[in-house]
């Protein structure tokens, strides 16, 4: 698909009432985030622009965006280098992503703007999904999202469940434990975080889109 039809088809959803556009692991095509977002306002569309990713971002190409992005929804997804490099194949993964979040930060800070109807408008969001087995990854991982800020708006979720890829993994093959959840959460509460939203432990049974439907998220 061109980029022209790209921006045809957002506008004609954006006429049907929806007022957010977002750019989902958007890191390896920013010229044409950027050229999307150009258009459609000179096009007189101003829907709050969302830059969802999993953190994983060069800070010189988030200034870049700095005019552009209304809500950074970053993960942070590891504290430990050694399972960014375990999971996601990445040597660097806390070191980056932590410093994503920073200028992420320093362009947002940590007020989170909502509307009437709430939904955000504007801002910074953190989340991070805590992993069976790894509840002092999680709890490392609060600590730092802490010594840039308690204000900020974290999302804690609990919806992980094992694909068949890894059910036979000896900590990603089953689902969090309750003890877990419970403990990475009261380290949550301790910190001091008051802005953001945590999921119920059975949230692993809602958000399973079966990608061999002909409508997954149905």
């Amino acid at each position: 698909m061109q980029l022209e039809e790209v921006i045809d088809s957002i506008i004609r959803i954006l006429d049907q009432g929806c007022h957010a556009v977002g750019f989902v692991s958007p890191s390896h095509c920013i010229p044409q985030v950027k050229i999307i977002i150009e258009t459609l306002r000179l096009n007189a569309y101003n829907p709050v622009f969302v830059y969802n990713t999993n953190g994983y971002d060069k800070t010189e190409e988030l200034k870049d965006l700095e005019n552009y992005i209304d809500i950074y929804l970053p993960d942070y997804k590891y504290s430990d280098p050694n399972l960014g490099r375990r999971f996601s194949k990445v040597p660097d993964y806390p070191e980056v992503a932590l410093a994503a979040i920073k200028e992420m930060y320093r362009q947002k800070g940590s007020t989170l703007v909502m509307n009437e109807s709430g939904f955000a408008e504007k801002g910074l969001i953190i989340r991070h999904l805590i992993l069976p087995g790894y509840v002092e990854n999680s709890i490392q991982v609060l600590n730092s999202i802490a010594d840039i800020s308690v204000s900020l708006a974290v999302s804690l979720m609990a919806q992980y469940w094992p694909t068949p890829g890894v059910i036979n993994h000896p900590d990603l093959g089953r689902s969090l434990r309750p003890e877990e959840y419970e403990k990475v959460k009261s380290e949550l509460e301790n910190l001091g975080f008051y802005k953001g939203w945590i999921q119920d432990l059975e949230s692993n049974t809602c958000y399973r889109p079966d990608f061999d439907a002909e409508t997954p998220f149905v």
